[in-house]
């Protein structure tokens, strides 16, 4: 297999009405190192966030969980959270064959 990466997955419900809030705090205000890339994807009605980041290895997601940064990234979106759910995968891209 082709390892593309690690990739850590979050899902959040929001309050209703609280999209705005929650984008304004749940950017960290520095990124981190061994993150790859980052998506944000947004529900057509704005009550539900999914977070998509890909990270070098296992270890540099662990040691931003364990940051102050994330820390405070959590602290400063749990007012507009109503539920979370995340998982951690070994992910690859997969190829799509075109003529």
């Amino acid at each position: 297999m082709d390892l593309d990466g690690y990739v850590w997955i979050t899902t959040r419900k929001l309050k209703p009405g609280a999209h705005d809030e929650f984008s304004r705090s749940w950017r960290p205000r520095d990124f981190p190192e061994g993150m790859l890339r980052a998506y944000e994807l947004v529900s057509p009605d704005g009550n539900e966030v999914v977070g998509v980041s890909v990270w070098d290895s296992a270890e540099s997601r662990d040691a931003y969980r364990r940051s102050d940064v994330e820390s405070e990234r959590r602290s400063a979106m749990a007012p507009y959270v109503l539920e979370e759910v995340s998982g951690f995968y070994v992910g690859r891209e997969l190829k799509i064959p075109r003529d």
